[in-house]
């Protein structure tokens, strides 16, 4: 059971976007489109389970004076591996997320479960809090990615399902700033009434 909580925390108690509030930069900069959201969070989950293993392995071999710039070097290794996957395999997400991929390095998520959880944690459960967390962050930016596309272009996973255009300020940075304040309000309100 202790596990299977470790894992739901990452999606309702401790949601990184709608909870949180970490990982600001590439929730409001990669979300204009749901496909971004799931790759950017998809790459990210990635990172997180592939650290948090990592630093759950070698935590009692780090000494204290170098223990973050260990986690951030091991943190930005993967962050390299699902750049060049991603660069070579899906070059067009790749082009679409751009500068983001190798800020998921400086992402205070990860090096946040990093230092608080993996380090002090067993492996397996540093694997679940990673996965956990990781698709938290995916589904919370595949949601915003969603509801900014279906409100500024009219269309969902590229899908078009309205005509003519939608509205416009939902596409720019702005409209990344109203979603994610009325997602929030409206997580809020669904946290207080259940």
């Amino acid at each position: 059971m202790n596990q299977l909580a470790n894992f739901t925390k990452g999606f309702i108690k401790e949601n990184p976007v709608f909870v949180l509030l970490l990982g600001m930069c590439p929730t409001l900069g990669v979300t204009t489109s749901a496909i971004n959201g799931l790759g950017m969070g998809l790459a990210t989950t990635f990172v997180l389970v592939m650290s948090n293993l990592v630093v759950s392995l070698v935590k009692n071999l780090i000494p204290d004076k170098v223990r973050i710039p260990s986690f951030i070097v091991i943190i930005a290794s993967f962050v390299t591996i699902v750049e060049l996957v991603m660069q070579a395999y899906l070059p067009a997400l790749y082009e679409q997320l751009g500068l983001f991929i190798p800020l998921i390095v400086v992402n205070c998520i990860v090096l946040g479960r990093a230092e608080a959880f993996a380090s002090k944690n067993s492996l397996l459960s540093s694997i679940i809090d990673g996965l956990g967390m990781g698709l938290g962050f995916a589904f919370a930016l595949t949601i915003l990615g969603g509801v900014r596309e279906m409100l500024g272009s009219g269309a969902i996973f590229g899908f078009k399902f309205l005509q003519g255009d939608g509205m416009l300020v939902f596409v720019l940075a702005p409209g990344a700033f109203i979603a994610l304040g009325y997602l929030i309000a409206l997580i809020n309100r669904l946290k207080k009434t259940a």
